[in-house]
């Protein structure tokens, strides 16, 4: 009970209204001196935030435009290049086919010459061999029909 009777109690008298005017007078002087210029201070603020938002929207919709350009002019670049490696390779493929089949013939009428010149050797020495059978065999018929010496 000792703790009761020695607190403060209030009573409301005219004190409280007194109060409640200086209140709202420092609430008006307040607004019209400190806020007014904070809340447009702060209008600004949100308008510049607002504004750069906006501007970087803008940008972030042109980069993505330049992306998607650069992204498209690579993939058609990449694709001229492929078909400009692959008309190439063909190229080469049939150039060296040609060589190849030049090679082939150059061997073919190597080996032709080849063989008409081991033909004519060989009916050369067939003849040489023919006159020499012949030669040979005029000498034993000479010598087995003459009689001994």
């Amino acid at each position: 009970m000792f703790l009761a009777e020695t607190s403060i109690q209030l009573v409301p008298d005219g004190t409280l209204l007194v109060h409640l005017v200086v209140i709202v007078v420092m609430v008006v002087v307040l607004n019209r001196t400190l806020l007014r210029p904070v809340n447009q201070i702060l209008a600004e603020r949100e308008k510049q935030i607002k504004s750069d938002m906006t501007a970087t929207e803008q940008l972030e919709a042109s980069r993505l435009e330049k992306v998607t350009k650069y992204n498209s002019t690579l993939r058609d670049a990449r694709t001229e290049g492929y078909h400009l490696l692959e008309r190439e390779r063909s190229e080469a493929l049939k150039r060296k086919d040609e060589e190849v089949r030049q090679a082939k013939l150059a061997v073919n009428q190597k080996v032709a010459a080849g063989l008409e010149t081991v033909n004519g050797e060989e009916e050369q020495a067939r003849k040489d061999l023919e006159v020499l059978a012949v030669t040979v065999s005029e000498e034993i018929s000479e010598r087995v029909f003459s009689g001994p010496r």
